[in-house]
């Protein structure tokens, strides 16, 4: 339970066994690459990368499983397991060839799909435009004789057509205009005119908003052009069809271009490795970490090449660029997720997460309270477990679910609470002479002031654990004085204050170990200060410690606080549902109200919690910034499950 010891792997080898040592080290899973040294002595460079055109493939093939997935109708769900695959099978390069050809016939098929959307929108467009003009069966070629001339255009449906009319007849004696449709936005019109008053005509229609029409370019009658249309909007829904039953035929291989998804994102890590190799053609140079415990199995696999390596530790002056691997048990390893949204602890700094799980897993028990509650989580974190065996992010995540419910149903029994007071409520429905109340040590409503106190004490417990966290370290480092003028004295303020209020230990009524905690305090902050700036040491000492350790004390109320709230809120819905006496609306309403209760308890309760964690225990000796270790490996995976093969 603590950051794995890291060794720096120096590594030279052949060119030529490159590939086969890369592959070796995949399946071992335990090297992370790290920028090699450039040496000026040997005439080394990066290769060129093919990283571009792998990520081009995996864009192809995450966009064909986006399609496909859906026509599947396979898409999975949050309790559906990974697949499971061997070595040789996720390996296999026929495999990974095959699914890409697949992807490029799946992306090219959707491609065709919008293409032909694209045609289908410009023909109903245009199918719209002639709609209005049916009555027309003159050919839309046709513009008039040798004496004649015909114009088609729109009105505006505001244009007064008597009065237009009328104005036309009066102006232009061989001149007739037709009204052929007419629609929300415009009127259609057909202007009939002697080639001489075709200007004359013209000035008349435009007062009144005509405007030339746009079916130029169309030949053949207003109901041929619409058949027409028709034919190629029908020619193109069976085409979409077609198509759509393609992609359906292909989304039988879903499950292969998931696994091709996971072996692409393989080789693009691959890729990236070789980026960081340098070669001059003969030879290459890999620079690397490894797990301390894992050198000997390294040792096993690059005594099948020719090549030179070492391993050595690195030195403090490194620490800030080895990777961390944090060991954990099956139950601290479920802080991982805590911390890892906080930040990575630094290489040779303590790994919190022992430190931290039963801290944030009583208080989260603490906050939520309820028997019933805890049930729940317990069952939704076995059942995902069990059922979707999960990676190991959201594996984490779920253990701390099951040992939160864990937590959650032990402090519920302690005070009594299953779905707040739901069971004494529906006794006294059921018989009104009931006094039946669950058994309890306490109580959040009537010992309010007793679980204050205990939130405090618990608060007091986790802040003088993290300062015996960063007294150690101070002491492992050296750095003596500085745990003395600084933590120490402060725990001898806090216990002399503890026993000032207890009255214990008093003299000639002083209280003795508050006053060497003060002293000490004097001169912990003074001793290396001159003039008057001991005065501002001083000043800014008590300052910083009032301000720091006792409102960070304070800050552990928020755990009587959310217990209180969530059985309030829960007595509040049993309340509510007893209202009418009815067992039945009594029931809905209060597991209505429950079930809300435990949505904000769960995001109230997991945040507040963090919120201590990251503010008040972290800031006592936490030292963050470290980089997560990444090794080449197989089982970094998203859809299937690696099955390691017997060696």
């Amino acid at each position: 339970m603590a950051i794995a010891k890291m060794n720096r792997l120096h590594l030279i080898a052949l060119q030529s066994d490159r590939e086969a040592l890369l592959a070796k080290l995949v399946k071992l899973g335990c090297v992370h690459l790290d920028e090699p040294e450039v040496s000026e002595e040997l005439p080394l460079q990066r290769g060129q990368s093919q990283l571009p055109q792998k990520q081009t493939q995996l864009r192809s093939l995450q966009t064909a499983l986006e399609t496909l997935t859906p026509l599947s109708g396979k898409s999975g769900g949050f309790l559906t397991p990974r697949r499971q695959v061997s070595e040789q099978d996720f390996l296999d390069d026929a495999v990974l060839r095959q699914q890409l050809q697949t992807a490029q016939t799946a992306n090219e098929y959707v491609e065709e799909i919008e293409r032909l959307k694209a045609r289908q929108i410009r023909l109903q467009t245009e199918r719209m435009t002639l709609l209005p003009w049916q009555q027309l069966d003159v050919p839309l070629e046709y513009s008039g004789s040798r004496t004649t001339k015909l114009l088609l255009g729109t009105l505006p449906t505001a244009a007064d057509w008597q009065a237009l009319q009328g104005e036309l007849s009066d102006r232009v004696e061989a001149a007739e205009l037709y009204l052929l449709g007419e629609s929300r936005e415009q009127k259609c019109v057909m202007l009939l005119c002697h080639a001489d008053v075709v200007d004359a005509a013209l000035e008349v229609v435009r007062s009144r908003g005509f405007t030339a029409s746009q079916l130029a370019g169309l030949s053949g009658t207003v109901a041929e052009n619409l058949q027409r249309l028709e034919d190629e909007l029908a020619t193109i829904d069976k085409e979409i069809k077609n198509y759509r039953e393609l992609l359906r035929d292909l989304a039988a291989q879903t499950p292969q271009l998931q696994q091709s998804v996971d072996r692409m994102t393989l080789e693009i890590r691959r890729e990236e490795s070789r980026q960081r190799l340098l070669s001059d053609g003969c030879i290459f140079c890999l620079d690397g970490w490894v797990p301390e415990k894992k050198v000997e199995q390294l040792a096993q696999i690059l005594e099948q090449f020719d090549c030179a390596w070492s391993t050595e530790e690195p030195t403090p002056e490194e620490y800030d660029n080895v990777p961390v691997k944090l060991e954990n048990n099956s139950v601290t390893r479920s802080l991982n997720s805590i911390t890892e949204m906080y930040s990575l602890p630094r290489y040779g700094s303590v790994d919190p997460n022992p430190l931290m799980a039963p801290f944030f897993i009583f208080f989260f028990g603490m906050m939520m309270a309820d028997m019933a509650y805890g049930i729940l989580m317990i069952a939704g974190a076995l059942l995902v477990l069990k059922k979707a065996k999960p990676a190991a992010g959201t594996r984490n995540f779920m253990e701390l679910v099951l040992w939160c419910g864990i937590a959650t149903f032990i402090v519920g029994a302690m005070t009594g609470g299953f779905l707040g007071d739901f069971i004494p409520q529906l006794c006294r429905l059921i018989n009104p002479e009931s006094t039946f109340e669950m058994p309890a040590l306490f109580s959040p409503l009537n010992d309010t002031v007793a679980i204050l106190v205990g939130s405090l004490v618990l608060g007091v417990i986790q802040i003088f654990t993290g300062m015996g966290i960063s007294v150690y370290k101070k002491f492992r480092d050296g750095q003596i004085a500085e745990a003395v003028w600084g933590e120490i004295t402060w725990w001898v303020i806090l216990l002399g204050l503890g026993l000032m209020v207890l009255k214990i230990g008093n003299v000639a009524g002083l209280p003795v170990v508050l006053c060497v905690g003060v002293v000490m305090l004097l001169y912990g902050s003074t001793y290396k200060a001159k003039g008057f700036g001991k005065v501002t040491a001083v000043i800014a000492a008590v300052y910083n410690g009032v301000t720091g350790y006792f409102s960070d004390i304070l800050s552990y109320v928020r755990l009587m606080a959310l217990m209180l709230a969530g059985s309030v809120l829960a007595q509040v819905f049993n309340t509510l549902g007893g209202v009418f006496g009815n067992v039945i609306f009594f029931i809905i309403v209060s597991l209505f109200g429950n079930v809300l209760n435990l949505a904000l308890n769960l995001l109230g309760c997991y945040v507040h919690d963090m919120r201590l964690q990251f503010l008040e225990f972290f800031g006592r000796f936490y030292e963050d910034g470290g980089k997560a270790f990444e090794p080449l490996s197989l089982h970094n995976t998203k859809y299937v499950e690696i099955i390691k093969e017997e060696q």
